[in-house]
Formats: C-alpha cells, structure tokens, sequence
C-alpha cells in the first residue's frame, strides 16, 4: 500500500511538473517573441510613419512596457495567490498572456487605424508584463510547494527551465515562418502566426483547472485562517513581505536584476545589431 501511494505520488509530482514546464516555457516565448518582433517587424507595421530609428526606439519602448508591468504583476498575483490559492491565480496568469499574445496576432497595423494601433500594442505589452510576472512565481510555488522537501531544488528546476526553452521556441517560431512564406508575406501577416499559436496557453489553462489540485501549504493555510489559527492569512501579504525585507533578500534582486539585463540584451539588442551589421548599416 506504501509502495502503491509512493509511486502515485511520483507520478502526480511528475505531472505537476510538467505542466509547469509547459506553461512557462509558452509564457516566456510569448514574452521573448514579443520582443524578437520589437527589433525586426513592429518598427515597420506600427510606427511606419516615422524615421526608421525613431520608430525602433518607439518599438523598443513598447517592450520596455512589460519590464515596467513585471513587479506589478508579481505584486497582484502574488497578493491573491496568498488570498485565493495558487492554482487560480496560475490559471488566470496563463490565460492573461494566452490572451494578450494571441490579440497581438489579431492587432490592426498603422496603416489600417492609425495612432491606435500602436497604443493598443503597448496596453498588450503591459499586460504581458503583467501575465509573466505572477506566471513565473505561480508556477514556481505550484511545483515547490507540491514536492517533497527534500526535492523542491529538483521540480522547481522544471518551471525555471521554461525561460530557456522559451527564448529557444520563439526563435525557432520565426526562422521556420519566414523560411516558409515569402518576405513580404511574412512582413505583412506571416509574422503573426506565432503569436496566434500563443493560444495554446489557454488549453494549458484548461487542463490545470480540470487536471492539478491546488497546493498543500495553501490548503493548510486556508484551513488554518479558517479555523481563527495564529497562521492566518494576512489581509495584505505583499506588505507583509515588504516588511519583512532583509539586507540579503536586496542585494539577491540586484543581482537578479543585472544579470536579466544581460540576457535581454544577447536576445533582443545583439540580434538587432546583428541585422544593421549585415546591412551595412552602424
């Protein structure tokens, strides 16, 4: 019988993980395609009117957007993930992005509305911003807090592996479209088939709904504020996390911080720069 639940419990653990992987490598190439496409197409489609180097900056801008949307992202879901679990706020986090990517896709040009594509453009940005930053602490607090203590390092690898495979598929999304069609098929409408496939992450929604339970410390903690428990829910969690706020804990997100810097820029500024080069143009 212990042997029995033993390996059910690999295999659910198994599953989560998985799933986890899943999500957040399609979040993160949502997020890594979005800004494959503020180098190469979005210049063109959405600031057309302007010169060629004001509209790249103009580009760039709209996907600074979801940099400035992250923390507030981990902010909100965080706050309601600690309220309401954290499967419900992983679900909502998916489909957010799913949404937000996949209406990019659909996103009239310049040429077809004018101003308001590219202000309709930057709130999609944002609220991808906004999807990423609770995506990725949702998914990491499913996985950790689902596995067994002495293997949280291990599963919560799965959904930090999703970053990688992420910026892997989003490049591979354009090489294999625009080795497909014709160039200026994919400069007018090729270039949004891969942020349409972004609707997968609406079926991964899905499933987490139908398929995983939420966490066993969320369920505790919701038992114990249910039951007046000492370990109650804070009625504001992110300020309690502020407050408690340590030397290392800021010294660690600096560090966070730069190191993300440098792989935005290997990503987004080197493949620009790449493209000039090849042009001849400095």
């Amino acid at each position: 019988m212990n042997q029995s639940t033993s390996v059910n419990q690999v295999k659910n653990m198994r599953k989560v993980a998985l799933t986890a992987l899943a999500g957040t490598s399609i979040e993160w190439y949502d997020f890594f395609l979005y800004g494959a496409a503020a180098a190469l197409i979005f210049p063109t489609a959405f600031f057309g009117e302007v010169p060629e180097t004001t509209a790249l900056i103009l580009s760039l801008l709209t996907f600074a957007a979801g940099f400035i949307a992250r923390p507030i992202g981990g902010i909100i879901f965080g706050h309601f993930g600690d309220r309401v679990g954290r499967k419900k706020t992983l679900i909502a986090a998916l489909m957010l992005m799913g949404i937000s990517s996949t209406l990019i896709g659909l996103l009239p040009t310049y040429a077809m509305i004018g101003v308001t594509a590219p202000i309709l453009l930057t709130l999609l940005r944002f609220a991808q911003g906004l999807a990423i930053g609770g995506q990725w602490g949702g998914a990491m607090l499913l996985v950790t807090e689902s596995a067994p203590s002495n293997q949280r390092g291990y599963y919560g690898a799965f959904a930090q592996a999703g970053a990688p495979i992420g910026v892997i598929l989003a490049n591979l999304a354009l090489i294999v479209t625009s080795a497909l069609v014709s160039e200026e098929f994919f400069n007018t409408w090729g270039w949004r088939i891969p942020f349409l496939a972004s609707a997968v992450l609406i079926l991964i929604s899905m499933y987490i709904q139908l398929n995983l339970e939420d966490t066993k410390a969320f369920k505790a903690l919701a038992t114990n504020s249910d039951n007046s428990s000492n370990e109650k829910v804070k009625s504001s969690p992110v300020v309690e996390a502020i407050r408690s706020i340590q030397k290392e804990s800021c010294l660690l997100q600096c560090f966070l911080i730069s190191s993300s810097n440098l792989l935005h820029f290997d990503c987004i500024y080197a493949r620009l720069w790449s493209i000039k080069c090849k042009h001849g143009k400095r």
